[in-house]
């Protein structure tokens, strides 16, 4: 089978692995139907997190069934399913208590020795624990598709912010980050209740879908202007919610400065540069909560797929460009350029 890999900053390739295959009893294989890029594998592709020469690569992804093991329960050959970006066994405590991403036999997509999202079959450790069955009907409709593609990260990790930032009906939200979860958070945020969503982002066609997303204001700025804006917005208060989907001192700094005073800062960006812009003494002297973390994306999938097949959300306009298997490095290129937003991968 065909698969992307890394071999280096700038280096990826399409080559020839190892068919995906059942080797334990709670496997499942799963033939991609669509796959994605996300912001954080252009880390690895910038070479700031390192990755071994010939690693697989990608961990979203959505398909149907191809076989199973022996003791898979859950799922089906034929099923059409997605699976989150780490894999899990779904029984630990961790799995119990909705944090499926400390799951102790758990993994993510790519990891050296797995396979990764972003090939033409993905081999499923623990597939009763991980995959989520979708609607056999959905496989034709490609909008729906994009739209449960989106679930397996983007979406579930902007709905984690905001959860961590105690967005509820009413408050005021700031989101610091235009890129797809940066949107997402956007609009975990409306279908939260928010009141007011302040989104921080530069680039007017991504801002066009904050607005769509529910956004009601936008700040262009960046730093302490951004700050001074935020808080013009807000009457001199700042944000009850602010949710950080960048990960780099800058944008930590910044959302720590626009959260109001006994808020709470939710991160989902992977964070860069030491202690990542996290000011302790200003949030001492404020008041201001910071929670968050990698977001366990199959406690959310079975209540954010129920909104999307009702049409309640609809993150798939965060995917503005598509290419096959072999315009995957095209993809990369056009990320880490700007060029797109996220760059959906169809097969």
């Amino acid at each position: 089978m065909r698969a992307t890999v890394i071999h280096g900053p700038n280096d990826i390739r399409i080559e020839e692995v190892p068919d995906a295959a059942v080797r334990h009893p709670t496997d499942a294989v799963v033939r991609v139907l669509l796959a994605c890029i996300c912001g954080s594998d252009l880390w690895a592709y910038r070479g700031v997190a390192a990755r071994q020469p010939g690693q697989r690569i990608g961990h979203e992804f959505l398909g149907v069934v191809e076989a199973v093991g022996a003791e898979v329960g859950s799922v089906r050959v034929g099923d059409l399913v997605v699976a989150p970006f780490v894999w899990s066994d779904g029984v630990c405590d961790f799995c119990r208590g909705g944090l499926h991403t400390s799951c102790p036999v758990g993994g993510f997509w790519g990891s050296p020795g797995s396979d990764g999202g972003q090939g033409e079959a993905v081999r499923v450790p623990y597939a009763d624990g991980t995959l989520v069955r979708l609607p056999a009907e959905a496989a034709g409709d490609q909008r729906l598709l994009t739209a449960m593609l989106a679930l397996s990260d983007v979406m579930s990790t902007g709905h984690h912010a905001a959860l961590a930032a105690r967005v509820r009906p009413g408050v005021t939200v700031a989101v610091v980050g235009d890129g797809a979860v940066g949107l997402c958070g956007v609009l975990a945020a409306k279908r939260l209740g928010a009141e007011q969503i302040i989104a921080l982002g530069r680039h007017t066609a991504r801002t066009d879908i904050a607005r769509s997303f529910g956004a009601t204001d936008v700040v262009a700025e960046r730093g302490e202007a951004a700050v001074a804006a935020v808080r013009e917005l807000t009457k001199g208060q700042g944000a009850h919610a602010v949710l950080e989907a960048v990960g780099t001192v800058e944008s930590m700094r910044t959302a720590i400065s626009v959260a109001r005073d006994g808020g709470t800062v939710g991160y989902v960006g992977v964070p860069h540069g030491g202690r990542a812009g996290v000011d302790l003494g200003q949030m001492f002297e404020r008041n201001v909560a910071l929670a968050g973390g990698v977001a366990p994306a199959r406690a959310y999938l079975p209540e954010l797929l129920a909104d999307v097949l009702a049409g309640t959300i609809d993150p798939s306009p965060v995917f503005d460009q598509s290419v096959t298997l072999d315009g995957v490095p095209d993809g990369y290129r056009a990320m880490d350029e700007r060029t797109a937003l996220k760059v959906r991968i169809t097969f």
